[in-house]
């Protein structure tokens, strides 16, 4: 009697199982959509939720405070008649105001009074800079804001910014990139040239010009980022209207009777889609680095508003004293970027039928 062999299926827990499923994942950008999302989408839709403080609230007296992780930095001063070494030395005013006000003890032995009066010759252990608190993770700013917070509603900031600028300039570019590469003739010329004044514009004069006229808003940052970034779309999408509309199906559209516009929005946009989101997603990090500098600068959101670029300058005059301050979000719009740079190049080569054919 033949023997019959049963096949059972392997567990997704088996060795084989789990090597075809890492296989699976590293065909995508885990790292970089891991970052985004940590960074950027789920800070921006729950830091209502998430975030420990107001971003705008501050406490004076808790200040500048260290990450949560960094200690007391404390120093021995002996209390002289006359100052002969200022860092390690006290009159007996300064050393009475200096406990007065919180900032040292008075270092005494078993069996003395703490309270007592200052005398020469005590010891005072001075408080330099206080150490970091749980509650703030990740220190606080000049005005005794927490940093953390201020930072998870920042990543909101961005998001909306970038999202409204590049959804304006890509339609407007991709639009007049259409029109100007399907029609030709002095139709092309006259939108290329515009394209070609706007690229010649000095982004940050013109923010700065602008910031003058209409004010430090969210209105105007948009603006100025719309007037830079639609030329780039308009020069992609024309690009690829150039070779599409000499295609067979162009052709067959026209003598089925199709207007112009049904051909352009039906056959011509379709085949430029794929590049356009492509630029998009890589002009995502340009825009966050863009409105960072300009808000540094003071010409893109306005004060109080937790805009990345906004916090770095805030900490810039304190980066040796209090290096938290601007290092933080420094690295929050490195690591965005980073993130959102590379997550644009997997999609070129995954949308690029050029790419996929190499």
């Amino acid at each position: 009697m033949a023997e019959i062999l049963v096949s059972r299926e392997r567990p997704w827990y088996s060795p084989p199982k789990l090597k075809q499923a890492l296989a699976e994942v590293r065909r995508y950008p885990v790292i970089p959509i891991t970052v985004i999302l940590l960074l950027l989408v789920v800070p921006a839709i729950g830091a209502n939720w998430i975030a420990p403080h107001d971003p705008y609230d501050g406490d004076l007296n808790e200040r500048l405070l260290p990450p949560a992780w960094v200690g007391e930095d404390t120093n021995v001063r002996t209390v002289v008649d006359r100052i002969t070494d200022r860092g390690n030395q006290f009159t007996v005013g300064e050393a009475t105001r200096q406990i007065q006000g919180g900032k040292a003890t008075l270092i005494t032995t078993a069996g003395e009074d703490p309270e007592r009066a200052v005398a020469l010759g005590d010891q005072l252990l001075e408080v330099k800079q206080a150490g970091g608190q749980g509650q703030y993770l990740l220190g606080t700013d000049k005005v005794g804001r927490d940093i953390l917070s201020r930072i998870i509603y920042g990543s909101r900031i961005s998001v909306i910014v970038a999202g409204i600028a590049i959804f304006i300039s890509g339609a407007i570019g991709a639009t007049l990139g259409i029109t100007a590469g399907y029609f030709g003739g002095w139709v092309d010329s006259l939108l290329m040239r515009l394209v070609d004044i706007s690229l010649s514009i000095p982004i940050i004069l013109m923010a700065l010009v602008l910031v003058t006229a209409l004010g430090a808003s969210y209105q105007t940052i948009v603006i100025v980022l719309v007037i830079f970034l639609w030329a780039q779309y308009a020069r992609q999408a024309r690009g690829e209207t150039l070779t599409v509309r000499v295609q067979d199906f162009i052709a067959r559209a026209k003598v089925a009777g199709a207007s112009d516009a049904r051909i352009m929005l039906r056959h011509v946009f379709p085949n430029v889609f794929n590049s356009m989101v492509v630029l998009a997603t890589l002009q995502v990090g340009f825009v966050i680095i863009l409105e960072a500098s300009l808000s540094f600068l003071g010409a893109g959101i306005p004060r109080p508003n937790p805009a990345w670029g906004l916090m770095v300058s805030d900490g810039r005059e304190l980066i040796i004293s209090s290096w938290w301050v601007s290092l933080f979000p420094g690295l929050a719009i490195m690591l965005a970027v980073m993130a959102i740079n590379l997550l644009g190049d997997w999609l070129r080569d995954k949308l690029d039928p050029k790419q996929r054919q190499v």
